[in-house]
C-alpha cells in the first residue's frame, strides 16, 4: 500500500472485516479561518475551534473504535481530546499536514500572484512535500489501521485527509482537490460489497452553525 503507483482503494476482497475509517478534521484555527496554508506550524485552535471540537463528542457518542490515531500537531491532538478520544489516541506522523515549505502561512490568492492557477494538489511546493510524498504517508496511515479489529478514527488536517480519502477510493492523490473538507467535520470511509466507498463526507450537522 505504500507504493504511490498502486491505488489504496478499489476492489480489495481480501481486506479483513470491512471496517469503517472515520475521519475528523481539527477545529478552526486562526490560520484556517483566514485561508492561510497551515502545514507544520503548530497553530492552536481558536475558542470557536475548541467549541467545535467539543460538539464532536456527542456526534460520535456510543461509537466504539478499535484504534484512534491522531496527527501530533496540537490542533489535531486537542480536537481529539475535546472529542473524548485523547486518552486512547496514538500519535501518527503520517497524519501530519502537508509540508508547504516556503508557501507556509500564505493564502492561495497570495501564492497565485507568483504562480498563476496554483493548487497544492498539482502545483510546485518549493522546499516542501510533493504530492507523491503525501501519498506515501497516507497509504502508510491506512495500512496502519487496516488490520484493526473494528472501526478506526483518524484525526488530522484538511489536505492530508483529502488525499487519504482519494487513495481509499483507489484514485490518484490529486483527486483530493474534489473533496472539500471543513473544520471539525466528520467523514466516513466504508465499503459497498467489495469496493471502497464514501459513506459520509464533510458532515458538519453536529456544529449547529453555518460553515463558510
Amino acid at each position: 500500500m505504500s507504493d504511490p503507483s498502486v491505488p489504496a482503494g478499489g476492489t480489495q476482497s481480501a481486506r479483513p472485516g470491512r471496517h469503517e475509517v472515520v475521519l475528523l478534521r481539527h477545529g478552526e484555527t486562526e490560520w484556517s479561518r483566514t485561508g492561510r496554508h497551515t502545514g507544520r506550524t503548530d497553530v492552536p485552535l481558536t475558542e470557536r475551534g475548541r467549541a467545535q471540537a467539543a460538539t464532536v463528542e456527542q456526534r460520535l457518542a456510543g461509537h466504539r473504535f478499535a484504534v484512534v490515531h491522531t496527527s501530533p500537531l496540537s490542533r489535531a491532538r486537542d480536537t481529539c481530546a475535546l472529542a473524548g478520544f485523547g486518552a486512547r489516541a496514538t500519535l501518527d506522523d503520517n497524519l501530519l499536514e502537508w509540508d508547504y515549505g516556503s508557501l507556509e502561512g500564505r493564502t492561495t490568492a497570495e501564492i497565485r500572484v507568483e504562480l498563476p492557477d496554483w493548487l497544492v494538489f498539482d502545483g510546485p511546493v518549493p522546499g516542501g512535500e510533493s504530492l507523491e510524498d503525501v501519498v506515501r504517508r497516507v497509504d502508510a496511515a491506512l495500512a496502519a489501521v487496516a488490520e484493526a479489529d473494528g472501526d478506526a478514527l483518524l484525526v488530522a488536517h484538511g489536505h492530508v485527509l483529502r488525499v487519504l480519502a482519494a487513495r481509499w477510493l483507489g484514485l490518484d492523490g490529486a483527486e483530493g482537490r474534489l473533496l472539500a473538507l471543513d473544520p471539525a467535520s466528520v467523514s466516513v470511509l466504508g465499503w459497498e460489497h467489495d469496493n471502497h466507498v464514501l459513506r459520509r463526507w464533510n458532515d458538519t450537522a453536529h456544529l449547529g452553525e453555518h460553515i463558510d
